[in-house]
């Protein structure tokens, strides 16, 4: 291989205009052969620092037997190590601009240390034979637009767990043991994706990974990087799309990280006004620099092109958006124009997905935006940002707050139901029921519910038949599809026992059924951008707390009818009014799916202020899902 991964002058002016996409091919850690010797060729960027070594285990921590040389203005170093090996441990000994000593890891590594261990672990990330080229083919014609999205949100160490003993405190599975359990659970349900949170290496356990130490390296935990892409090579081949929670906002202070890194602010803004989070205690990134642009763009790359993953979900994009988030008077900087929006935060995100989407044709990008902010996934070309789907925490908020309520003070919050069709297209959203809302005394889904136990099963079925009725891809958190009673913590494995009880079986049974009608018609998902593709058969009837809607399919055949009743008074006579004079099949009511269906023919009977109707007997929290 000769030279060939030196930090050349071309990869200094592309890493200096913030447009070097392969940059973690050449700063960080790759083995190579040298002058005929086999090591490792070591990269990083500390443009102020006085002096750079790397130590390690292949040359015993030793700071003044590695040191590294200065390429160009630009401040990266280099050097190779002749006899370093895979697998060994490393870190950069860092002379700062003002003196400090500081140990920094790799920002740039593909591994790292188990914690609570910090250091960089030397990998190659050339050698794994990919298998999944059939779904890799099928990818760059996927149209998130049209296509079905339902999205099982895991966290893989509190998934399951191996039982706890003196040698494996922790009882993780490792990404080798998770695929095959994940995928068989997931295709048995009936998800089309996975969304896996805390994959990046991270220091602390309680941060669920949004606290990121280690962007390009999958976290030790489970495993290797080899090991993290064969789990995402075995859900491929289970026709599994993979989505990964990616975290641009901030990054924490921990001494072997980001901040601070060569003494002085390299990753983040030196202004604490505009480099810190005050509720977070975390740094924000600097994203007018193209050093760093370039550091979290080839990062999203990395995934994407790298590692096969299918899209990110971004978190905390308000944060970022928004110069005085979280922030009082006096601890923020207004943008030039004298406002609140970060205009470099803005560029970044066009920059972002206009790349990762279209050098990725049918691969996602998705924001966790939580206000109005407009044009979100409006293209970039036209002002937007650029990302292919939004997650609707308006549309969350309301609908948790109406499925709290007791049943009698439904009929004052009917609107809470409504309103999200106000706006429903103004992005393309994703509805979400995300690990967010079953933690911090939030409580589970199904402890959400009201009334006694078996009231708040029922509430929750009929909850989630609106939810897969409603336009919008579909994202639920593990555990609650199965009525998982107590909050999730990530130091313990989901409740799997519960599933010896009928009531959770039944449930988790309900789910599946309401996931494979949702792949099964094309009115539930292909025209979820479509205003003409829904239509309010009755929006108004509060008194009864009823709602029913319609769902249209793009070429119009094999439309929806959804009835949900959310009071448990039973409706023998209930009349629903409907488009036309046809038959109407119930494929599936809150007992589940009905094999054969039973038809209802029409008549011409007014009925909702509509011409024709057909009766149908409604039970106490009942749903119909009729095809026609």
């Amino acid at each position: 291989m000769g030279k060939k991964l030196q930090f050349t002058e071309l990869d200094q002016y592309l890493f200096g205009q913030g447009t070097h996409y392969d940059i973690y091919r050449k700063l960080g850690a790759h083995p190579d052969t040298q002058n005929r010797k086999k090591g490792v060729y070591f990269a990083v960027w500390a443009p102020n620092a006085q002096a750079v070594s790397v130590v390690g285990e292949f040359n015993e921590w030793d700071t003044e037997k590695n040191p590294m040389k200065k390429v160009g203005p630009i401040g990266v170093y280099e050097t190779f190590v002749p006899g370093a090996k895979i697998g060994q441990l490393y870190k950069f000994y860092i002379t700062g601009a003002h003196g400090e000593e500081l140990y920094k890891a790799d920002p740039y590594a593909n591994a790292a240390e188990m914690r609570p261990g910090t250091a960089s672990r030397v990998t190659d990330i050339t050698n794994y034979k990919w298998k999944d080229d059939t779904w890799m083919k099928n990818r760059e014609a996927f149209d998130p637009d049209t296509s079905a999205m339902s999205i099982y949100e895991v966290h893989p160490g509190s998934w399951m767990k191996h039982p706890q003993t003196a040698e494996d405190e922790d009882g993780f599975y490792s990404y080798r043991e998770l695929a095959p359990k994940l995928a068989g659970y997931v295709k048995k349900m009936g998800y089309t994706h996975v969304e896996f949170m805390g994959i990046a290496e991270h220091p602390f356990d309680g941060s669920w990974g949004y606290q990121v130490t280690g962007y390009y390296a999958p976290t030790s935990r489970y495993g290797t990087p080899q090991d993290f892409k064969y789990m995402v090579d075995y859900l491929h081949r289970q026709k599994i799309g993979i989505i990964l929670d990616w975290v641009p906002a901030h990054f924490p202070k921990d001494a072997h990280g980001l901040a601070n890194f060569d003494g002085t602010a390299v990753y983040e803004h030196a202004d604490p006004r505009q480099g810190e989070h005050p509720d977070w205690g975390t740094k924000i990134y600097n994203y007018g620099r193209p050093e760093v642009k370039n550091f979290l763009i080839a990062n999203a790359l990395y995934w994407v092109e790298e590692c096969h993953v299918d899209g990110l979900r971004v978190d905390a994009v308000a944060s970022m958006l928004y110069l005085d988030y979280g922030k009082k008077d006096g601890e923020w900087v207004a943008n030039k124009y004298g406002g609140n929006k970060n205009l470099e935060a803005i560029e970044f995100f066009k920059h972002l997905n206009t790349v990762v989407l279209g050098r990725n044709h049918g691969t996602v990008m998705i924001a966790e935006e939580s206000t109005a902010w407009p044009m979100v996934t409006g293209k970039a070309e036209d002002d937007g940002l650029g990302f292919s789907l939004k997650w609707n925490m308006g549309w969350m908020n309301d609908f948790l707050e109406y499925m709290k309520l007791d049943p009698y003070f439904r009929k004052f919050n009917h609107n809470k139901m409504t309103f999200s069709m106000t706006y429903a297209y103004s992005e393309k959203y994703v509805l979400v029921l995300s690990h967010d809302e079953v933690v911090h005394l939030k409580c589970s889904m199904l402890e959400k519910m009201p009334g006694e136990l078996d009231d708040k099963f029922k509430n929750l079925k009929a909850g989630y038949t609106f939810m897969f009725g409603h336009p919008g891809k579909k994202l639920l958190f593990m555990g609650q599809d199965f009525g998982q009673l107590r909050e999730w913590s990530e130091a313990r494995e989901l409740d799997w026992y519960l599933l010896g009880e009928e009531n959770h079986q039944k449930l988790q049974q309900y789910v599946s059924d309401l996931l494979h009608i949702y792949r099964k018609y094309p009115a539930l998902y292909g025209a979820d951008n479509d205003p003409s593709a829904f239509e309010w058969i009755n929006a108004n009837d509060g008194d009864r707390s009823i709602f029913s809607f319609v769902r249209k399919s793009p070429t119009r055949r094999n439309n929806i009818l959804v009835v949900c009743n959310f009071t448990p008074v039973a409706r023998p006579d209930y009349r629903v009014g409907v488009p036309k004079k046809k038959q109407y099949k119930l494929i599936m009511n809150e007992q589940g799916l009905l094999p054969k269906g039973k038809a209802f023919k029409a008549e011409k009977k007014n009925c909702d202020n509509r011409e024709f109707s057909f009766a149908y007997p409604l039970e106490a929290y009942g749903v119909g899902v009729f095809t026609y």
